[in-house]
């Protein structure tokens, strides 16, 4: 890894641990879980809790440590490259729903929300997509609306990653009648409310061990303390959003990593005709590309973390991040496949699943397509109508 200089001795520290610890129990017990499409373990959960890893970005007062983001996409990487399943869990506590919680909660909402889930105890999902509301998230349909001290919602929820598996749920829905993003807001639903349901677990091309599945909300009930955003604060969930941008180009990082890692190991061992894969100029032009295609991705989300600290990254450095670091993962992957040839395609050497996960974080958080869209209006500073 070229980027030492951009780490302090302490935070190449915190990567050595992590890949120390991805190496042993933690990834062999992952690798089972994805083996099987099985969750991990409750019990490996609470490992990576007691390692510190579940709230790394969350505050010192509930548990947490209080990093700057930067850490926590070191640790990821480093997980990420041995277990998507378990990084997935890391991925979860310090660039997903939990930092919604930390960012835009109440004290009341983090001092009850989050120690849970740094100690591993609970998981808490994030539900935005709807059949008919997936890049057009200001489509979405799913209501909440105000009963005295209560919201009941109702509607349906597509591709939550977690579902029927995380404790806890943060919905988006509309609270009021106002068109497009002034009426969204989130609130916090409980696996155990009445009023939750979950369809069959989906059957992906990827991401084992992950389940998801549709969310359905039947009257589902809940106290008005678990209303983290009112309406009107959709931008400022999607500005917390880019967080989980990072998040994810970090997971399509560590694919593209690990699939370096491994082509470059195997071209020095492979023979044929004689000698050493690697000795062959086109096996060295495709992984000349595979070790540029990775290094910029690295040095665009160690930037974008860098400047963010403890907060939220730029929108536009995210996008960029999140938009190369996709696309690298799903060219370095299908390189790796094509290098390794007839192994590439088997499942026994995992480079395949590599490949397939790597489409995944593509789509996940807003497709390429999308951070184009976004990366021209940052850039700009102007906003693209796509309805019109």
């Amino acid at each position: 890894m070229s980027v030492e200089f951009l780490l302090s001795d302490e935070q190449q520290a915190f990567r050595d641990l992590a890949r120390t610890v991805a190496s042993e129990a933690i990834a062999m017990a992952a690798a089972g879980s994805a083996a099987t499409g099985e969750p991990l373990p409750s019990g490996e959960r609470r490992r990576l809790a007691e390692l510190g890893f579940l709230g790394i970005c969350l505050p010192e007062e509930y548990g947490g440590a209080a990093r700057p983001l930067l850490d926590a996409l070191i640790v990821l990487e480093e997980l990420a490259k041995e277990s998507q399943l378990a990084a997935f869990q890391v991925f979860e506590a310090n660039t997903g729903p939990a930092r919604v919680v930390d960012l835009l909660g109440s004290a009341e909402q983090k001092a009850r929300l989050l120690p849970p889930i740094i100690a591993g105890e609970k998981t808490i999902a994030v539900a935005i997509s709807e059949p008919e509301a997936g890049s057009a998230a200001t489509d979405l349909t799913t209501s909440a609306r105000k009963d005295g001290h209560t919201y009941i919602i109702n509607g349906v929820k597509r591709w939550c990653s977690g579902a029927g598996h995380a404790e806890q749920y943060l919905i988006y829905a509309r609270l009021t009648d106002e068109p497009g993003a002034k009426a969204i807001g989130a609130l916090v639903v409980d696996i155990d409310n009445p009023g939750i349901s979950f369809g069959p677990p989906e059957r992906l091309m990827g991401f084992e061990g992950i389940p998801s599945a549709d969310i359905f909300l039947d009257e589902a009930r809940v106290p008005a303390t678990n209303l983290i955003v009112d309406a009107g604060g959709f931008g400022r969930l999607f500005t917390a959003f880019s967080i989980e941008r990072l998040g994810n180009a970090t997971m399509s990082l560590a694919i593209g990593q690990a699939s370096l890692d491994r082509t470059a190991r195997y071209v020095q061992e492979r023979r044929q005709f004689g000698k050493a894969l690697v000795e062959f100029q086109m096996i060295q032009s495709a992984l000349a590309d595979m070790i540029m295609q990775v290094e910029a991705a690295r040095l665009l989300i160690y930037r974008a973390a860098q400047a963010a600290g403890r907060q939220t990254p730029v929108p536009l450095d995210a996008s960029l991040a999140k938009c190369f670091a996709n696309e690298m993962a799903v060219r370095v992957s299908d390189l790796a496949m094509m290098v390794h040839g007839g192994y590439g395609y088997s499942r026994e050497y995992g480079i395949e699943r590599l490949h397939r996960d790597a489409h995944g974080w593509a789509i996940a958080g807003g497709t390429p397509d999308i951070q184009r869209i976004r990366i021209v209006s940052e850039y700009l500073g102007r906003r693209f109508d796509q309805r019109a």
